[in-house]
């Protein structure tokens, strides 16, 4: 049974490819056309595989149902959670975990710092989209009409000195963090309150969610803050794993789409 198993799941990614006929689908099983054909018969009863006029078999639309289901019922904050508090054991440090909603960027998990000195970030608070380092990931991600677009909706409030001043601004440095991969909230909306972030991936490498270590400077100064990114980075690729079911997530951001 675990031999037919195999052979059939090895069908599914031979026509991911692309359509394959009978004679195809058994050369690279290295079986008879038979039992080709009695795999494919299974597959094509539960709506896995079509057989099309021309006789060539591809992909069926049950598995594209059941894959959407499922990344639909994933949950990144569960998935994300234990490995927040592991790099909050490690480095000490405030994390937060975000997502973009409905034109909002969300913290919808923190892990408290084990310093006195505490941050008034909520889980369900929206951050301030124009400086937070999870939002720059989360909007340096969009296709480039879509980010410019709501780059120039968005007001730019002075919270400090550091603060993002304009849209110009802001597209340039969402280019920055989609080039380099990581961001920087040094200042910007709290003076006293620095913080690093980093992308969680889906299984098509783009941005599902921002991590990120935030620490006031009487604790740690932003240089030494910086020391932590490669910890942080590896907690966010080890989250992306997880989501995605990878082994090796993807670090960069897809292609830019003209």
């Amino acid at each position: 049974m675990s031999q037919t198993v195999d052979r059939a799941l090895t069908i599914l990614p031979l026509l991911a490819e692309g359509p394959a006929n009978l004679e195809q689908v058994a050369r690279r099983l290295d079986v008879h056309k038979s039992t080709a054909l009695r795999l494919l018969r299974t597959l094509h009863e539960h709506g896995f595989v079509y057989r099309q006029q021309d006789q060539r078999y591809r992909l069926g639309a049950r598995l594209f149902a059941l894959a959407q289901q499922a990344v639909e019922s994933l949950d990144v904050r569960e998935i994300a959670h234990p490995h927040l508090v592991a790099l909050n054991e490690g480095c000490g440090h405030t994390v937060h975990l975000a997502v973009l909603e409905d034109n909002e960027v969300l913290y919808i998990d923190k892990v408290e710092s084990r310093y006195p000195v505490r941050m008034y970030s909520r889980i369900g608070k929206p951050v301030a989209i124009t400086v937070a380092a999870v939002a720059k990931l989360l909007l340096a991600d969009l296709p480039e009409p879509e980010r410019r677009a709501v780059a120039e909706r968005l007001d730019y409030p002075s919270y400090t000195a550091r603060s993002t001043p304009n849209a110009a601004a802001y597209l340039k440095e969402l280019a920055t963090v989609r080039a380099q991969g990581w961001a920087t909230d040094f200042g910007g909306h709290e003076e006293s309150i620095n913080c690093v972030g980093a992308p969680v991936r889906g299984v098509d490498g783009r941005v599902v969610a921002a991590c990120s270590i935030s620490a006031p400077n009487v604790v740690v100064s932003a240089e030494e803050l910086l020391h932590l990114l490669p910890q942080l980075r590896r907690t966010a690729d080890a989250i992306s794993a997880e989501f995605s079911g990878n082994t090796a997530p993807p670090t960069n951001s897809p292609k830019e789409k003209a």
